[in-house]
Order: structure tokens, then C-alpha cells, then sequence
């Protein structure tokens, strides 16, 4: 018995160690939730939008990661910008929410560009029950205690747009946080690493009716592999578009999103991995819903 609970403790030293250089949760449709990583987008436009991702990875995996978010933003006075950012992450014993508010400052560069500062601050609060794993013991493990903490965290981004493009740099968390500490000599710790977001986009108009909108994101974070995302999107009259994403992270998917009026919009990614190893974990799901008011 003793020997099967080293063996836990040593799997989960390993799921530890390579949780260090794992990235942050992928969203597909990130053009249209861009505030989650970069603050400078609130307001933006001078619109006022409130916006939730639904995303299950992994449909065939039992207690595969899940991500649901919600984001509201607003202008305030003639340059400024706020919002709220609540993101949520659940991967079988591990759960994470990270609540930030988001500040924007807008400075217009020409009668067509504006550029946008923005701010983020917060904190995660993450928790881990241990009460889910199975030990083959009927007796209780004290070494196996469940562990909660709480990190504050800052991050600011920019944005520089006009009505045909956008380039944006963004850093949404700037600190490393441990996201567990050692119990009693068994826990092990993993580090939340800053991740660098940039992206940029431009609207090809085709014609009265039809405009192609590509758009990519580059994430990075020191000890992982560069992800990179090409999307592209063809919109018939800005009411209902249809594309494709690759990803360098062997993934692609479909994408849809339709405008139902010109206060709502529905978007639906379905998601698949050429990777070997994940050929039974079929495919992941994501639901945008976004409200203009």
C-alpha cells in the first residue's frame, strides 16, 4: 500500500513539473473576446458589449479541461474605457478563477487610427481537491490535504486600429505566482509564468457584400513551444461569417458566428488535433455569445 502511494505522489511530481511550461487556455475565437487577454480593448469603439466563451476541450476525455468566461466593458467620458473580466478553469481536481478589472486610455493618432493603452488588475484564486483522487487505500492519507490560495496579479496591453486592421501587445498577468505550495513535503509546485499575446487582423473588402477577415495570435511563454493561431473568416454583410483556425499546437477547426440583430451575435467552434496521442479525445467545443448594447 505504502508503494502505490509513492507511486501517486511521484505521477503527481511529474504532472507538476510539466505544468510549469504548459500555456494558459487557448480561445478560438479570440478576435471577438480580445479584452480577456488585452485590457486596452474595453471600450473600444466607443461600444458597450458584455461577451462569454464556453469552451470544452476534449469531449471523449473524462474530466478534460472546461473554460467558461464572461467579460463586460464600457466607455467612460470622451477617452477612457472599463470592464470587468471573470474567467473560470476546471481540469479534474484542479479549478482556477481569475477576476480582474480592465482600465482603457484612448489617443487618437489620426483622423482614421486611435491607439489604445490599457490596464488589467486582480487576482486568481485556485484550488485544488484532493478528495478526487482514487489512492487504494481505505484509509485517509494526511500527506493528501486539499490546498486553496489566492495571487494577486497585474497585466497592460496596447492596440493600435483603424476600420481595416488592428496589431495588439498584451501581457495580461505580469507576475509569476506559484500556483501550489508544498504540504507537509508531498505538494509539489507549479509557476504561472508571464505569457505574451499578439495579434493583428485586416478586413479585405471583396465586394459590396462579402469581406475575408484574417487574423492571427501569437503566444509565448518562457520554457514552451511559440502557439501560433491562423484564422480566417469570410463575412456575408457583416451578419453571418464562416472560416477555419489552424493552430501550430497540431489542432484545427471550423468556425460560425451570426449576427441575430445588431445588439447579439453567436459564434460556434468545433476543434480537432492531429495529434496521435489525443486521436481518442475527440473534439472540443466553443460557444461565443456576445450582447451590444
Amino acid at each position: 500500500m505504502k508503494k502505490a502511494q509513492n507511486i501517486i505522489v511521484v505521477i503527481v511530481l511529474l504532472l507538476s513539473i510539466k505544468a510549469i511550461s504548459q500555456e494558459e487556455t487557448n480561445i478560438t475565437l479570440f478576435r471577438y473576446h480580445m479584452n480577456l487577454f488585452n485590457p486596452a480593448y474595453v471600450g473600444i469603439n466607443d461600444e458597450t458589449l458584455l461577451t462569454s466563451t464556453l469552451r470544452r476541450q476534449w469531449t471523449g476525455v473524462p474530466d478534460a479541461p472546461s473554460t467558461q468566461t464572461v467579460s463586460f466593458g464600457m466607455p467612460v467620458g470622451k477617452n477612457l474605457g472599463i470592464g470587468v473580466s471573470v474567467l473560470n478553469e476546471q481540469t479534474f481536481i484542479e479549478k482556477q478563477n481569475t477576476v480582474a478589472i480592465d482600465f482603457s486610455y484612448k489617443v487618437q493618432m489620426n483622423q482614421n487610427t486611435d491607439l489604445y493603452f490599457g490596464l488589467k488588475a486582480g487576482g486568481n484564486f485556485y484550488d485544488v481537491n484532493l478528495s478526487g483522487l482514487e489512492t487504494y487505500n481505505i484509509m485517509m492519507d494526511n500527506s493528501l490535504t486539499n490546498i486553496s490560495s489566492f495571487n494577486p496579479n497585474i497585466g497592460v496591453g496596447a492596440v493600435l486600429r483603424n476600420e481595416k486592421w488592428f496589431v495588439s501587445v498584451a501581457v495580461p498577468r505580469l507576475l509569476n505566482t506559484t500556483k501550489a505550495r508544498n504540504e507537509m513535503g508531498f505538494a509539489t509546485i507549479a509557476t504561472d509564468r508571464p505569457h505574451f499575446y499578439v495579434s493583428g487582423g485586416y478586413d479585405f473588402e471583396l465586394s459590396d457584400s462579402f469581406t475575408l477577415k484574417p487574423s492571427t495570435m501569437v503566444r509565448y511563454v518562457n520554457a514552451a513551444p511559440i502557439s501560433i493561431d491562423l484564422n480566417t473568416m469570410l463575412s456575408f454583410e457583416n451578419k453571418f461569417e464562416i472560416g477555419a483556425t489552424y493552430r501550430t499546437d497540431q489542432a484545427y477547426a471550423a468556425i460560425s458566428t451570426i449576427t441575430i440583430s445588431k445588439h447579439f451575435m453567436f459564434g460556434f467552434v468545433y476543434e480537432m488535433s492531429t495529434r496521435a496521442s489525443l486521436a481518442r479525445a475527440r473534439n472540443t467545443n466553443e460557444i461565443l455569445l456576445r450582447f451590444k448594447f
